[in-house]
């Protein structure tokens, strides 16, 4: 089939059909789910009032402006950093278990901030920068202990599952050996949580979020061709050595940046690529459709977290960990039928 040519100004880019009609219906599909969070309050609100609050008319403006908005744009683009986090892994390591939560990165990042609470205060800089060099940290010890198999294989699964396991029990440790107040609040954090965030907590991150998707669209050529394989990559002039160095810390920026904000969110990078995945029917796994299925998911998510045991509002890391449970289950079963 005839790819698409998307064309801005002299920059173009090719997409395939099937990836470019499954990347449209995921993106209306969230737009149509976030439309129905907006709503969502104490009580359902009339898209009407919603629609005129957005407008800046009615009494329902700060409601729908201050309150409800920011959690909404929170979950899109946490969703979609961490689908986009998920496919930069699963590309990398050609492995569909090869996800930021399941090698660890997530637990290193959550060591960071847990670091930073402790020694530093847990200023907003200091929780970012905690998580990011706690990820940076968790991704160069997995490489280094499954250096004889590169970046690819069940072997650095394996290993990233242990190092994921190591840094749990660490994380434990440092909750039992602080105040008490300080333990509460890092474990009520670390469920990963949607609650109560407005546009001050959320402007860095997005913009961090959205330099690296910058970064990822400027290098989106190059991740189809490494998709194809390392000879075809490198026979067309990829340099595979920088490549994957940019990619990689794309992938622990990403989810460094949820995970200082947010808390550890589970699962939605590992799902969220395989799920996009099959329904652009593209080779590899591109990032736009994952990006996409994780706004998809974790608003989905959210909002569920939101409705389930209402007027109560759970962590969507709840939510996530509950279904993203028993699809790690069934990925694993067929991860070892494979041949």
């Amino acid at each position: 089939m005839t790819p698409l040519v998307l064309r801005a100004g002299r920059a173009s880019a090719q997409v395939e059909r099937r990836t470019a009609a499954a990347s449209l219906a995921l993106a209306g599909a969230a737009l149509v789910l976030a439309f129905a969070a907006l709503c969502r309050g104490d009580t359902w609100d009339a898209p009407g009032d919603v629609l005129a609050a957005l407008a800046g008319r009615g009494d329902a403006v700060l409601v729908v402006q201050e309150w409800r908005l920011p959690r909404v744009a929170a979950a899109l683009v946490f969703g979609a950093a961490l689908g986009a986090a998920g496919a930069i892994f699963q590309n990398v390591t050609r492995n569909a278990l090869g996800s930021p939560d399941v090698i660890g990165l997530d637990a290193g990042a959550y060591t960071g901030v847990l670091i930073a609470i402790t020694a530093f205060g847990g200023t907003a800089g200091g929780l970012a920068a905690g998580s990011l060099a706690g990820g940076l940290a968790a991704a160069a010890a997995v490489y280094a202990l499954s250096l004889r198999s590169g970046l690819s294989g069940l072997r650095l699964v394996v290993i990233g599952v242990a190092v994921n396991a190591m840094l749990t029990a660490v994380n434990s440790w440092i909750i039992l050996r602080v105040q008490l107040d300080v333990a509460i609040a890092a474990t009520g954090w670390s469920a990963g949580s949607l609650n109560g965030l407005d546009w001050d907590e959320v402007r860095i991150p997005f913009l961090v979020i959205a330099a690296l998707g910058l970064l990822l669209a400027a290098l989106a050529r190059t991740m189809g061709q490494a998709a194809l394989g390392d000879e075809v990559a490198a026979t067309s002039g990829v340099a595979l050595n920088r490549y994957r160095l940019l990619v990689v810390l794309a992938g622990v920026g990403l989810t460094a940046t949820v995970t200082s904000a947010t808390g550890p969110i589970v699962f939605v990078a590992l799902a969220a690529p395989q799920i996009g995945r099959r329904l652009a029917a593209a080779a590899g796994t591109p990032a736009l459709p994952a990006a996409l299925t994780g706004a998809l998911l974790l608003l989905a998510a959210d909002l569920a977290a939101q409705t389930v045991l209402a007027p109560v509002q759970l962590p969507v890391g709840v939510v996530t960990t509950a279904i993203g449970g028993s699809y790690l289950i069934w990925l694993l079963i067929m991860e070892m039928r494979r041949p």
